[in-house]
C-alpha cells in the first residue's frame, strides 16, 4: 500500500499572464510570519541596554530578503549546478524556475546580518539569535512547497509510507520533504520559541543561534539518508550527499558559537 500523491497544481493563482506559484507564497508566508515572531521575541528584552528595536528589525527586512534570495541562488549555482549555468549564464536569473540552496541562503543571511549589525552598532549575535528563531518557519513552508512541486523526493522504499511522485518513476518513494518540514520546521520552531522565552538563554547571545545550527544540521543529515541525492552529483565518497557535507561546517560553527556565548554571557536584567 502506498500513499497517493495529491497532485496539487504548483501554480496557486493565475492573474492573466502572471502565475503565482505556491513556492513564492511559501517564501512570502515564511518572511511575514517569521517577522511577526522576531518582533514579538525582541519585545521580551525591552529595557535591556542592548535590546534590538522594532524599527531596527523593520529596517533589516530588505537586507534579509536580499541575503536569502541572492545567497540561496548563488549557493545553488556553486554547489549543485555550476556546469549547467556556465553553459547558460542567463538561466541564473530565472529564479521562478526554481533552484535555491538553503546553505547558500544561510550564508547570504549571515553576511547581511553582520554588515547590518556593524552599521547599526548592535551586537551581531543578538540579531542572529532573533533571526534564527524565525528561520524554521520559512523552512516549514518551503518544504511543503517542495512537496507540492513533487521535487526533492526521497529514495525508493517498500514501507507503507511510500508515495509515487510524478517525476520520480513508478516506484514508491519516501516523502522526504514532509520529513524535513516536520523536523526542520515544526519541531525546530517549537524548540527555538521555548528556549527564547528563557531569560538565561537570552542573556547568552549566540546560544539560540547555535541551537538552530545544530538542530537544522542534525535534521538535514538524518533526512538525507531517506532523500534521493541530486542526480547531477550523486553520492560523495559512496554514501554521503552534498546536503550532508554542507551541514558539517554548521555543526562546527555551532560549537564555536556556544564556546563564545558561555565565555561572554551577560549579567541578568542589564538595563540602560
Amino acid at each position: 500500500m502506498t500513499w497517493k500523491f495529491p497532485n496539487i497544481d504548483p501554480i496557486a493563482i493565475s492573474l492573466g499572464p502572471i502565475d503565482i506559484r505556491w513556492y513564492a507564497l511559501a517564501y512570502l508566508a515564511g518572511f511575514l510570519l517569521g517577522w511577526k515572531l522576531v518582533v514579538y521575541l525582541a519585545g521580551l528584552d525591552k529595557g535591556h541596554k542592548r535590546a534590538i528595536t522594532t524599527m531596527q528589525l523593520d529596517d533589516f527586512l530588505p537586507w534579509a530578503v536580499v541575503g536569502v534570495i541572492l545567497g540561496g541562488r548563488i549557493g545553488y549555482i556553486l554547489f549543485y549546478q555550476f556546469g549547467t549555468y556556465m553553459h547558460d549564464p542567463l538561466a541564473m536569473f530565472r529564479i521562478w524556475e526554481g533552484g535555491m540552496s538553503f546553505h547558500g541562503g544561510a550564508a547570504g543571511m549571515i553576511i547581511a546580518m553582520i554588515i547590518y549589525a556593524m552599521l547599526q552598532k548592535m551586537q551581531v549575535l543578538r540579531l542572529t539569535d532573533l533571526i534564527c528563531c524565525a528561520v524554521p518557519i520559512g523552512l516549514f513552508f518551503g518544504r511543503l512547497a517542495n512537496f507540492i512541486n513533487g521535487e526533492l523526493y526521497g529514495r525508493v522504499t517498500t514501507s507503507a509510507i511510500g508515495m509515487v511522485f510524478p517525476h520520480g518513476g513508478p516506484e514508491p518513494r519516501h516523502p522526504s520533504q514532509l520529513y524535513e518540514a516536520f523536523l526542520e520546521g515544526f519541531v525546530l520552531t517549537g524548540i527555538m520559541i521555548l528556549l527564547a522565552h528563557n531569560s538565561k538563554v537570552r542573556n547568552m547571545p549566540g546560544i539560540l543561534s547555535a541551537v538552530f545550527l545544530t538542530g537544522y544540521a542534525l535534521s538535514r543529515i538524518t533526512v538525507e539518508f531517506f532523500r534521493e541525492p541530486d542526480e547531477q552529483i550523486g553520492y560523495i565518497a559512496g554514501m554521503f550527499t552534498m546536503g550532508q557535507i554542507l551541514c558539517l561546517p554548521m555543526l562546527l560553527g555551532a560549537l564555536v558559537t556556544v564556546i563564545w556565548a558561555v565565555k561572554h554571557r551577560e549579567p541578568k536584567n542589564v538595563t540602560g
